[in-house]
């Protein structure tokens, strides 16, 4: 009788841990770098650098855009807006697919929303197709925020550091 009462608690342990273990390996596979909370990150191939600040209590992320426009082309949702270099000044308008729209809960109660689009940005070694919702940034101090959804699997967070990886992505082929 003492024998069944040892070996099933240890049985219950041994079974309640594997996923722990699977699940240890297979994140073996996946090289978090750490980052600091804020990094410089490149938009439009190079064209565009600019500080990101890298937010884990933000689930998504936000591009500083202006005059957003939706609008229809050939029965699809587009978005059309403006993005400004904020080292030159430099603009581009962009046209991009309408992903979804998403509603952003403000302070006061009050909401937003805000037209989501995907994104290519190459920050540390890697360029990622990243979804972020446009809004004017401009009382911000860092014009892209970078939220858990960009940074999942990928990046770990140093809040007491900053600029650790430059923006890198020339030796990459296939995006990932």
């Amino acid at each position: 009788m003492p024998m069944r009462i040892v070996t099933v608690p240890l049985l219950l342990l041994l079974l309640l841990l594997t996923p722990v273990f699977l699940a240890a390996e297979s994140s073996d596979q996946f090289e978090l770098e750490i980052f600091g909370w804020v990094e410089r990150v490149e938009l439009l191939d190079g064209k565009f650098s600019m500080k990101a600040k890298l937010d884990s209590g933000a689930a998504n992320s936000s591009l500083d855009a202006t005059d957003i426009e939706r609008f229809r082309r050939d029965g699809d949702r587009w978005v059309r807006f403006t993005v400004t270099d904020p080292e030159t000044e430099e603009q581009v308008t962009l046209e991009k697919p309408l992903l979804r729209n998403v509603r952003i809960v403000r302070h006061g109660g009050e909401y937003q929303r805000r037209p989501v689009v995907m994104m290519p940005l190459c920050f540390g070694d890697r360029r990622r197709e990243v979804e972020v919702n446009l809004i004017d940034r401009s009382n911000f101090i860092y014009p892209l925020l970078l939220g858990r959804s960009a940074l999942e699997g990928y990046a770990l967070i140093d809040s007491g550091q900053t600029f650790l990886f430059p923006p890198d992505c020339s030796g990459e082929e296939d995006g990932k």
